[in-house]
C-alpha cells in the first residue's frame, strides 16, 4: 500500500495536475493570491481606524479647549457691553456707533 501525500496544497497543486488542468490550476493560484490581498487590506483597514480614532480624540480635545474659550469670551462681551450701556444711559460717555 502506498503512502499519500498529506498535505493539501502539494497534493492540489503538484506539476501533473497543473499540466491536466491549467485553467483550474491558476485558477486556484489566483484566488489563494486574492485571499491573501482581502486579509491585507482589512488589517491595513484595521491599523488606519486606530490611527484616525487617536487623531479625532486629539481634535475633540482642541475642540472643547476651543468652546470653553468662546464661553469665557462671550461672557466678557456681554459683561462690557453691559457696562458701556450703563455709562451711556448715565452721561459719562458718549454714544459709540
Amino acid at each position: 500500500m502506498a503512502v499519500k501525500n498529506l498535505n493539501p496544497v502539494t497534493s492540489i497543486m503538484d506539476f501533473k495536475t497543473f499540466a491536466k488542468n491549467p485553467i483550474v490550476a491558476t485558477l486556484f493560484l489566483v484566488l489563494i493570491a486574492i485571499s491573501y490581498l482581502y486579509i491585507d487590506v482589512k488589517s491595513t483597514f484595521k491599523e488606519q481606524i486606530v490611527s484616525q480614532n487617536v487623531k479625532v480624540e486629539k481634535l475633540e480635545g482642541k475642540v472643547e479647549i476651543m468652546q470653553i474659550t468662546l464661553r469665557r469670551t462671550d461672557s466678557s462681551l456681554a459683561a462690557a457691553t453691559s457696562k458701556l450701556s450703563t455709562l451711556e444711559q448715565l452721561g459719562k460717555i458718549q454714544n459709540i456707533k
